[in-house]
């Protein structure tokens, strides 16, 4: 067994905070969080009101201080815990623990709630299973190359403990007969498992930077905001992240068009309007007056790939659509795999987007025959069945990644559809670098519509924010 420790708080050097303070900043600005020398300046005064002794208390202040949007708080902690924590040396026992009395250990110190045991615990099961390479032997006490091989794994210790397999076992042990109870207590020993992971994922971010040196972990080893995961690569915690992020950034992009739309209603001078008005003013045109130009809402027609490869992202860009739709005379949805089906009924105005909402448009709807994309035959449908949807004051917007599984791309029917619409877009999750990659048709459909990369959730707002109607 280890000993039980607390957290380093030794107090460093004045000069030396200061560095470090300049060099984290720096650190969140290279992760997409824009801390500016006014933000830098309050971090530090909130440092010297706050004092150095809690670094939970500080780490509030500072991230009051330095974060302006949501989704940025979770970027924050790891880099905080990197510049701002000393981690526990690993201190190894002659006779180490066996795997089961530790999950024992685990469950009953999770059951209990027992914070300081939990913390303690996972220092231990880092240090007894998540050192690879020599790792805390006492054989890699100088920095080490990134070719030594030497670290620590939260990965290996949450394989070893089998986490997955103690919920249960943590429910029993948190008492309750009745199934409310076990309801609550199964969520309840959610949060508590995920929190004892992420306790272990620091220590070995906090042990990794001691042998490679912190702002290598720094650039490497720390996760990206949510709103820059990739969509084709994002988990299903990802996702749900994802999911809470639609509303606040509908809520966004909706104001920033209201403030287009109040700058852009300035016209040309009304010059008879204009000289009435200047008879009050003794014939001085003091406050002349503007034509108001009109603004008519379009109709916007979505046409969604929802293949599992992309199915996160059309879910999210359709969630994100139907948030907006107040921007739209009318909003219609169509999805398809190798088929196309109308899917507008499965969205409601107004109510938050739910998880799975692709895969049960896949079950109850027709956009699968075979279940295998089919750009050409979808486009073709749509063509077929649905093209009255398009008009001379409807958008398109199509959302895939293009990858046809080298069947015909039909740019026949791509040309009919941009040719009725007044615009026609189409988002691709994929990188620009791959659309000529494999059997991706993006290259050749970019040539007859305007296609735009959409990797994550911040480049999405930045091209719905500029094809937004004005």
């Amino acid at each position: 067994m280890t000993t039980r420790s607390t957290r380093g708080t030794a107090q460093p050097p004045a000069d030396a905070m200061t560095d470090r303070l300049v060099e984290f900043v720096g650190l969140l600005r290279d992760h997409g969080i824009a801390a500016g020398p006014s933000e830098t300046i309050d971090a530090a005064e909130a440092m010297l009101a706050l004092g150095l002794a809690d670094r939970n208390r500080l780490r509030s202040g500072m991230a009051a201080c330095l974060l302006r949007r949501n989704g940025q708080r979770a970027v924050f902690d790891q880099l905080f815990d990197l510049y701002f924590l000393t981690p526990d040396q690993p201190q190894l026992s002659s006779t180490p623990e066996s795997i089961d009395a530790l999950r024992d250990r685990v469950v009953s110190a999770l059951a209990q709630d027992d914070r300081a045991a939990t913390a303690d615990l996972a220092r231990q099961a880092l240090t007894e299973l998540g050192a690879y390479g020599g790792a805390g032997t006492g054989q890699t006490s100088a920095p080490v190359t990134t070719a030594s091989g030497a670290g620590w794994s939260s990965y290996l210790t949450m394989k070893s403990l089998r986490p997955e397999d103690l919920i249960a076992r943590i429910v029993a042990g948190m008492g309750g007969n009745s199934d409310l109870d076990t309801t609550v207590h199964t969520i309840e020993a959610n949060r508590r498992l995920n929190a004892f992971r992420t306790a272990v994922q620091t220590e070995a971010r906090l042990r990794s930077a001691q042998l490679r040196g912190t702002e290598y972990i720094a650039r490497r080893g720390v996760q990206s905001s949510t709103d820059q995961v990739d969509f084709l690569g994002a988990r299903e915690q990802d996702l749900a992240e994802m999911r809470r992020l639609v509303n606040p950034l509908a809520r966004k992009l909706a104001t920033r068009l209201a403030a287009r739309r109040r700058k852009s209603v300035r016209g040309q001078i009304d010059m008879r309007r204009t000289l009435r008005r200047s008879m009050a003013t003794g014939g001085v045109p003091i406050a002349p007056v503007l034509r108001a130009r009109k603004h008519g809402r379009p109709d916007l027609v979505v046409l969604a790939d929802l293949s599992g490869s992309v199915t996160g992202f059309a879910e999210f860009t359709l969630q994100l659509v139907q948030a907006l739709q107040d921007q739209f005379n009318k909003v219609r949805s169509f999805g398809f795999i190798d088929t196309c089906d109308e899917i507008t009924s499965f969205f409601t105005p107004g109510e938050p987007p739910t998880p799975g909402t692709a895969a049960r448009i896949v079950r109850n709807s027709n956009v699968a025959r075979f279940g295998s994309s089919n750009y050409g035959e979808a486009l073709q449908g749509f063509v077929d069945n649905y093209l009255d949807a398009l008009g001379p004051r409807t958008s398109l917007l199509i959302l895939g990644d293009a990858r046809t599984n080298r069947t015909d791309p039909n740019l026949a029917a791509l040309q009919a559809m941009s040719d009725r619409a007044k615009h026609a877009y189409w988002l691709n999750p994929e990188p620009s670098r791959s659309w000529s990659t494999g059997d991706s048709a993006a290259d050749v459909y970019a040539e007859r519509i305007t296609m735009h990369e959409c990797r994550n959730v911040k480049q999405l707002a930045e091209v719905i924010a500029r094809l937004l109607p004005t």
